[in-house]
């Protein structure tokens, strides 16, 4: 049969699987056809292994054949290369790990294994994660598939164009300040970050520890719920793993918002924010309250002081944590040397791009003598402001709506030359790393450039039911209002 794998949604795949439409052979060799037609103008793959996807795929018909009714049995995933997957290569789109393979599953790609799930190829990103456009890989600029001469957003920019140009049926990103969420929004498509905790971080490189989650990428609320149900739950081999029972998500979606408060924080909407990025959200917030839901407007005081807080505290944990590449056990080394000191510091140089480097520098700089207690320490202390900030609005609101980020996607080229420029555009994405809460970025609407443009879903940590509620909710309301 012809499949349109462009269009193609995870639900629709496995229903396809399910009855019989057509095999897992079929579905990866469309989507393998698809990203050789697309992907040299997008950029959204560092790598794809056909003849492995294949084999997976074969295995997985097989399976089926044999009576197997696992839940993703022969669905095809992208997985952003910041995640180990055992035999693949795993750059971190970094120099300085060119050469290593991974000798282990993350624990995520172990739980998507089992659940039969098919692995095509790694996305681009910036470098360990480090950027909000995709423009700082060591390998090439990733291209938002809505328009090319613009960024698809960062770091997940790969995963997240990949998903919206119809090469992935869904993807795996990584969110530390907003990278699943800003990629999504500037690509239109769904990205969750789930609560800090709630999803294993084994496996995933480590740019931010306390900041760092992995979430799904999609085409539908429905189908990040999906994949959120078998990545969560407890991991003896992550310190920060919770030990709390996984909701059944899918099971908590609805058509309306019924007996649901939610909270508009009154320092999301401000001045400086894209008047069409502004009347977008709004129109959702509208929409939301048609279905049902109590609108409020709340207050986050210390919001102003997010961006700070967390260029304080992620590059500190990003000097510490990068400290391991030193061409040493693995990886780039640097050639030519005289001695361990040498070797350091010229490895580091070769294989470290500018973005990293200035990062570490950052996050040296504050934990050193004489500056620990009067940034990091200080950032720490606002940090748990912030958190607080969240817990008291959602002793009341169950959810909270907000702009994903200032602007549509911008074009490439624009601030890779003005980092400050860029941090300022996650002022609305990193108070939710900090505080440890889940977040969700939805489709809202599309600028007048046809750019598009995400309702961010805030709420309370380990409370992902309601953010894909909410979402759910308004994604079918949407998409009835555009039908009819």
């Amino acid at each position: 049969m012809s499949l349109e794998i462009e269009n193609l949604d995870l639900q629709a795949a496995v229903e396809l699987l399910e009855g019989g439409s057509c095999s897992s052979e079929e579905l990866v060799h469309a989507l393998l056809s698809r990203i050789t037609a697309r992907d040299s103008s997008l950029c959204a793959y560092l790598s794809v292994d056909g003849d492995a996807s294949l084999r997976q795929a074969r295995d997985a018909d097989k399976a089926r054949a044999s009576g197997s009714t696992a839940p993703l049995l022969g669905i095809p995933l992208a997985v952003k290369d910041v995640i180990n997957v055992s035999g693949d290569s795993c750059h971190c789109a970094s120099k300085i790990l060119e050469g290593y393979v991974s000798p282990y599953d993350a624990t995520v790609i172990g739980r998507l294994r089992d659940a039969g799930a098919v692995f095509v190829g790694r996305t681009n990103m910036d470098e360990f994660a480090m950027g909000s456009s995709t423009e700082n890989s060591a390998f090439g600029v990733t291209r938002n598939p809505c328009s090319i001469d613009h960024v698809p957003g960062g770091s997940s920019g790969g995963s997240a164009a990949a998903v919206a140009g119809g090469e992935a049926v869904a993807a795996l990103g990584s969110d530390t300040g907003g990278s699943i969420r800003q990629p999504a929004s500037f690509c239109g498509c769904v990205g969750l970050k789930p609560s800090y905790g709630r999803v294993s971080r084994y496996g995933l490189t480590a740019f931010a520890s306390s900041l760092d989650q992995i979430g799904p990428m999609t085409r539908t609320v429905r189908d990040a719920a999906a994949l959120l149900e078998v990545m969560a739950g407890h991991d003896e081999r992550d310190s920060s793993s919770i030990n709390m029972a996984v909701p059944g998500y899918s099971s908590c979606l609805g058509e309306d918002l019924r007996g649901m408060k939610l909270g508009l924080p009154k320092e999301y909407f401000v001045a400086g924010t894209d008047s069409e990025v502004d009347n977008a959200v709004r129109a959702a917030v509208e929409e939301c309250s048609k279905l049902g839901a109590e609108i409020v407007e709340i207050s986050l005081p210390h919001t102003d002081y997010a961006v700070a807080t967390y260029y304080i505290i992620a590059t500190a944990e990003a000097s510490a944590n990068l400290a391991r590449f030193d061409g040493v056990r693995y990886g780039h080394r640097a050639e030519g040397v005289i001695n361990p000191i040498d070797m350091y510091g010229k490895t580091r140089a070769q294989g470290f791009g500018a973005e990293v480097k200035r990062r570490i520098i950052l996050g040296t700089y504050v934990l050193s003598s004489g500056y620990h207690d009067a940034y990091y320490l200080r950032a720490q202390k606002v940090r748990t402001l912030i958190r607080q900030d969240f817990e008291k609005v959602f002793e009341d609101c169950d959810a909270l709506l907000t702009p994903v980020t200032p602007t549509p996607a911008y074009r490439i080229g624009e601030k890779v030359d003005d980092p400050l420029r860029m941090y300022l555009g996650d002022v609305f994405t990193v108070p939710a790393n900090l505080a440890g809460i889940c977040g969700l970025s939805v489709p809202c609407g599309v600028s007048s450039d046809g750019l598009p443009i995400g309702l961010q879903v805030l709420g309370p940590a380990f409370k992902e039911e309601n953010i894909l509620r909410v979402g759910h909710a308004y994604e079918l309301a949407r998409a009835n209002s555009k039908n009819g």
